[in-house]
């Protein structure tokens, strides 16, 4: 641990005097690295693939669709709209103040800590560096260990594609995530669960560092009998096994559906999983793998609950030497089984039913905040009613997702699944200070009133200025003190 506590605050000494020296601050400099982060996406796209295959079995379509584009979208809309962000913003002054100017500066807040999940090792790392690089910091990012050929390929490239004096990759496990978090940093920006989410925040406490917490939860999908069936079961489909075997925080977590209507749903989504991957989907190539043993044997037993095994209505297979579980559906879990108690990261998906689609608000509600709710539904009284009652980071009718792609919506969690957002112009923001800055450009016009010796005279003065009286405002910019100069 002593060496690793060396390292970590050699790292970031390093990049706190780059930082010091203004090196990041200019424009240039952050369009230059945003133009090397595009590069490396472009040029090194095979091998960003290649590592994904071997950390998750990551299908190449997927690799490149949910991590490179996204993180080549994000550098294309940052350098459109850097000089934009970057310029102070204007504000109105106040006759108080008279004669002045206002405004609002994006200042950078210095050097950053990125510490990135495993589920999309790429994106997840990339794309905090993006709006740090943007807002003008230092970073030092720490990769997951769990996902260790993308790990070590981002410790490889990225020296070779930025300012490696204002940008750092520190590669290990717990005892150096730990030796970074015991250091003083300007933000912290982790993506990954609740647990370690807590432990992030007690150690960013000591220093009253701010954070970024990406988190997930239990994203629920709620579908009404009004659809067009094959294409929401395509979309809820898509959205939890095509999205890396349901292993991402948005993926949907469980379904709620009314009883008359969940046999249809049910059939629906079997026809739907029997096209995308085959009669036998542990052999399919278009499904990932789960990214190790323990979780493996974590999914397993939550379908090997004895509340929940006879409750699988279609698939249950798993191959533990190849790390594969088939996409699994479950009819009428009980609410309180483990199942339905914690967030899934995986290919089982819950079928909950109801009398009346309305009683899904109930079951929604009864669980913590989400990090992403989906409706189903062609009822537009509904979708207001789902807008209006459910809190969850982001949301989305008639299909699953996809809102991460619109840069200018923001991410993020709200309650257990997060604080804090980013993406477009919010991962500036993540990144930046927004300082005030007034500026009384001369000497003149002086209230003597506001200054002491108090007087009943010079209250009445301040009174009338702070109400808008005109004659306040007149006596008080002409130095009447209603008494001896002051």
């Amino acid at each position: 641990m002593d060496a690793a506590v060396a390292a970590a605050a050699e790292a970031r000494e390093r990049l706190r005097a780059s930082f010091a020296s203004g090196r990041t601050r200019p424009a240039a400099w952050r369009e230059a690295q945003l133009r090397g982060l595009l590069r490396m996406a472009a040029e090194m796209e095979d091998d960003i693939c290649a590592a994904l295959r071997a950390d998750l079995a990551k299908p190449q379509t997927e690799s490149y669709v949910h991590e490179i584009s996204l993180v080549t979208t994000s550098c294309k809309f940052a350098l459109k709209n850097l000089k934009k962000w970057m310029k102070p913003q204007k504000v109105p002054s106040r006759l108080l103040t008279f004669p002045s100017t206002a405004r609002v500066a994006a200042e950078p807040l210095g050097v950053v800590l990125v510490v990135s999940a495993w589920n999309y090792p790429f994106l997840l790392a990339i794309d905090p560096v993006v709006g740090a690089i943007a807002a003008g910091n230092a970073v030092v990012l720490k990769p997951s260990e769990v996902a260790p050929a993308t790990s070590s390929l981002l410790a490889d490239l990225l020296p070779r594609y930025v300012d490696a004096s204002c940008v750092r990759v520190v590669q290990g496990g717990i005892p150096e995530t730990t030796a970074l978090l015991e250091l003083k940093w300007d933000k912290i920006f982790y993506t990954g669960n609740s647990k370690v989410g807590r432990i992030v925040m007690s150690y960013a406490a000591k220093h009253l560092t701010p954070v970024v917490l990406e988190l997930g939860g239990k994203c629920p999908v709620v579908v009404d009998s009004n659809v067009n069936l094959h294409v929401a079961a395509k979309r809820i489909a898509a959205g939890k096994w095509g999205c890396n075997s349901g292993q991402a925080c948005i993926s949907p977590d469980y379904i709620v559906t009314t009883k008359s209507f969940a046999p249809k749903l049910l059939e629906s989504l079997k026809k739907v999983l029997g096209k995308f991957y085959g009669q036998d989907p542990l052999r399919s190539p278009d499904l990932s793998r789960i990214v190790n043993s323990n979780h493996f044997n974590r999914l397993r037993g939550l379908m090997d609950d004895e509340t929940v095994a006879g409750k699988i209505a279609f698939g249950g297979q798993s191959d533990e030497q190849q790390l594969r579980i088939a996409p699994t559906l479950l009819l009428d879990v009980p609410l309180d089984s483990a199942i339905m108690k914690e967030e899934i990261f995986g290919p089982l998906l819950p079928i909950i039913t109801v009398d009346k689609i309305g009683e899904s608000f109930a079951v929604i509600n009864s669980m913590t905040k989400p990090l992403a709710a989906y409706l189903f539904t062609n009822d537009s009284r509904l979708k207001q009613q789902f807008e209006r009652d459910i809190s969850a980071g982001g949301m989305i009718f008639n299909d699953t997702g996809i809102h991460l792609t619109n840069p200018h919506l923001p991410f993020g969690g709200v309650g257990e699944s997060g604080m804090g957002a980013y993406h477009g112009a919010f991962s500036f923001d993540a990144f930046t200070h927004r300082k005030a800055v007034l500026d009384r450009s001369s000497f003149l016009g002086e209230a003597r009133a506001r200054y002491p010796p108090y007087t009943p005279a010079k209250l009445s003065i301040l009174r009338g200025v702070l109400k808008g009286n005109p004659m306040a405002m007149v006596q008080a910019a002409v130095g009447c003190t209603g008494g001896r100069r002051a």
